[in-house]
């Protein structure tokens, strides 16, 4: 008789990068209400926190980052992908898709990444006020004046380790 695979929690942890500000000023600045605030994301699965940024692939210890503990934990369910083929996949995805130097603010950052992770593990995807809103804030004047400038930004949460194909962590 065959041993049931074993269940990993997968979780979303949601920093909020304005630290409750935009919520405040986007209607000034925006002329509208958000749904949301400018978020790093990162995926929490084999007791490891994994996320993505200008610097590539990284993981650190949940919550290991400078920006301390998420603001919002969001559960997405379990996943039967064992440790070592989601170190695998982790590799395969540094090598292509997620090199640091293919990080762009808004069209693929870390959200993109854990988008991505979320939708491997679980099959479902990160909540859309967190995808949706870089389109959000480019969809206003005050966003496309700001376009030049916000492009240019590179962000890579400092407390992490890069992750590397040969050890998971280098």
């Amino acid at each position: 008789m065959e041993e049931p695979l074993a269940l990993h929690p997968v979780k979303l942890y949601v920093y909020d990068l304005s630290k409750g500000m935009a919520r405040r000023l986007s209607p000034l600045m925006l002329g509208k209400s958000t749904a949301g605030a400018p978020t790093h994301t990162s995926i929490i699965v084999h007791k490891d926190e994994f996320f993505y940024g200008s610097g590539g692939i990284s993981s650190c210890a949940p919550g290991g980052t400078l920006l301390g503990p998420p603001d919002t934990v969001v559960d997405l369910g379990n996943t039967e992908v064992t440790e070592e083929i989601f170190l695998e996949y982790l590799s395969s995805l540094g090598e292509s898709m997620f090199r640091g130097e293919s990080y762009n603010l808004f069209e693929h950052n870390c959200n993109t990444f854990s988008n991505e992770v979320a939708q491997f593990l679980t099959g479902k995807k990160i909540p859309s006020y967190i995808t949706d809103l870089p389109s959000e804030v480019l969809a206003t004047p005050f966003g496309q004046a700001l376009r030049p400038l916000l492009d240019s930004i590179q962000i890579q949460p400092p407390g992490g380790n890069t992750f590397s194909r040969h050890n998971g962590q280098s």
